[in-house]
């Protein structure tokens, strides 16, 4: 018989859901409670997921329900506080991201979980979309050599007119930092995955709708310890022409020293050797969830770290580094010059 680990849930917003369903497909989890304000909100959840209790309180429900772990699906400004409440009464934390307003706050929740002992991952999903993982799989067969160009372009195509965002996450609005922020960090961390660590950045950013406070526009420019670079060319102000604009959210190109791989937005990869034809790559992914179902993946693999002791791959240490690339970015676009990464 499987040990189910307790889990409970804090939050019951627009991205929440994909979680809470990728929960119902790994056996060895129960989520037992959730806790939101919003009484209705999280009725459809628990009635859509099978959860049987319900708190407006965090901190009366991991004293009651003593959980194994609790999942933070809040906003990042409430983290720390929950995070070091979870820490305090030796729960293991997963916490969305973005993990805290600035990278000092988000140092202090990974040292005060680090000094509690408890297990700590934030959930960044894309690395585990699934054509990522197949990437990095193909990348570490050595199949194109040396790494030398890493280019994703994505073209959002939400953040356009008087109503951007509103339909969705309205609070994007008023975030000071938007693109990067928000959306970037993902690929800030997809590309580390793929060709290792940042050894400088430069950024142009801009602010295309003059409705929003932040930017949502970007030209990032990552140089690896390897000689590698990245570019990330987005906005979330033009549309692109995707059947499903939420799927692969761009086309990827990647460049080595045997060839060129190519990932387009229906999540097809092909790899092109040198002197040879454009051939696609079998693999499997499935259009279930939310891109790929990289939150299933992403969860999943939890679990299994949970269960084996081995560490997160987006831990509390390496996530830091990946936080500490974004303000470079930020500061590269305000100085108009190249950031070290120190």
């Amino acid at each position: 018989m499987i040990k189910k680990l307790k889990g409970v849930v804090i939050g019951a917003g627009y991205f929440s859901k994909f979680q809470y369903e990728a929960w119902t497909r790994i056996p060895e989890v129960e989520i037992t409670a959730l806790c939101n304000s919003d009484v209705d909100r999280a009725t459809i959840i628990m009635n859509s997921y099978g959860i049987k209790k319900h708190y407006t309180d965090y901190k009366e429900m991991i004293l009651k329900e003593k959980p194994d772990f609790v999942d933070i699906i809040t906003p990042p400004e409430t983290h720390y506080e929950m995070c070091v409440f979870a820490a305090d009464q030796a729960v293991h934390i997963i916490c969305q991201k973005p993990l805290a307003p600035s990278y000092e706050e988000s140092k202090k929740i990974v040292d005060h979980v680090q000094k509690k002992g408890v297990r700590f991952v934030v959930h960044e999903n894309f690395r585990f979309q699934p054509w990522h993982r197949e990437i990095k799989k193909i990348i570490d067969q050595g199949e194109l050599g040396d790494l030398f160009n890493l280019n994703f372009r994505s073209r959002m195509g939400d953040g356009w007119g008087k109503d951007a965002y509103l339909a969705r996450q309205p609070y994007f609005r008023d975030y000071e930092k938007l693109l990067i922020y928000e959306t970037g960090v993902h690929y800030i961390d997809t590309f580390r995955y793929h060709a290792g660590e940042v050894k400088s950045v430069y950024a142009i950013l801009k602010k295309l709708n003059p409705v929003i406070k932040g930017e949502d526009a970007a030209m990032m420019i990552l140089n690896f310890e390897n000689d590698a670079h990245a570019v990330w060319d987005a906005n979330r102000y033009n549309e692109n022409n995707f059947i499903k604009s939420r799927y692969t959210f761009g086309e990827y190109l990647i460049d080595g020293s045997k060839g060129s791989l190519r990932l387009y937005s229906n999540g097809k990869i092909t790899v092109q050797k040198l002197g040879d034809i454009e051939k696609e790559h079998f693999y499997v992914h499935n259009d279930v969830g939310f891109a790929g179902d990289c939150c299933y993946i992403f969860q999943r693999d939890c679990i299994d770290k949970f269960i084996s002791g081995k560490p997160f791959e987006t831990n509390g240490q390496n996530y830091l580094k990946t936080l500490q690339i974004q303000d470079a970015v930020y500061e590269s676009s305000k100085m108009n010059a190249s950031i070290t990464i120190r």
